[in-house]
C-alpha cells in the first residue's frame, strides 16, 4: 500500500480518452489522484464537479487532477461531457490502483459484503512523491483542503 513519503507506481493506466498514462508522466507538477465510487452518483459527481469548479486554482499551482473509477472509458467519457470536466478520468476495472493505494474498503449491500472504493485523494508532489492522504473524504469543502495542502507544500 502507497504511504506518505512512497514514490508512485510506475505502471500504465488508462484514460477516459482510451490514451496511456502514467503517474510518473506529471513530474515536475503536483498531482491530485481522486478516487471515487462510481460515476453519476451523487457524490461522485458533486467531488468531480468541486474539483472542475476550483480547476484554474489548482492550474495556477502546476496541480494536474485525475479521478479514478472502476467505470469503463465509454462511463467516463460520458461523465465528463454530461459535467464538463476538464481533467482525464482512469479506468481502473480491476480495483488494482485503489489497491495499491489502499483506497479500498470492505463494503456491504443487501448484506453481502464486497471490496468497494473508499473516497480518498492522494496529493503527489512535483517529484512523483506521496505528500499528503486524504480518507473517508467528506465531499463539500475537501477541494479548499487540497488546494491549502498544495499551498502549505509550496511555502515550505
Amino acid at each position: 500500500m502507497i504511504n506518505v513519503g512512497d514514490a508512485v507506481p510506475t505502471y500504465q493506466l488508462t484514460t477516459d480518452q482510451g490514451e496511456t498514462i502514467a503517474l510518473t508522466d506529471y513530474s515536475g507538477e503536483f498531482v491530485v489522484l481522486y478516487f471515487c465510487p462510481k460515476d453519476n452518483t451523487p457524490g461522485c459527481t458533486t467531488q468531480a464537479c468541486s474539483f472542475r469548479d476550483g480547476y484554474d486554482q489548482f492550474q495556477e499551482l502546476n496541480a494536474t487532477i485525475i479521478g479514478v473509477s472502476p467505470d469503463s472509458a465509454e462511463s467516463h467519457q460520458s461523465f465528463k461531457v454530461k459535467h464538463d470536466l476538464p481533467f482525464s478520468l482512469i479506468v481502473d476495472a480491476d480495483h488494482q490502483l485503489a489497491k495499491d493505494f489502499g483506497a479500498t474498503k470492505l463494503k456491504e449491500k443487501a448484506g453481502e459484503q464486497y471490496l468497494g472504493i473508499n473516497r480518498s485523494t492522494y496529493l503527489i508532489d512535483q517529484n512523483g512523491i506521496v505528500q499528503k492522504i486524504f480518507k473517508d473524504v467528506q465531499v463539500i469543502g475537501h477541494t479548499k483542503q487540497v488546494l491549502q495542502a498544495i499551498k502549505e507544500i509550496t511555502e515550505e
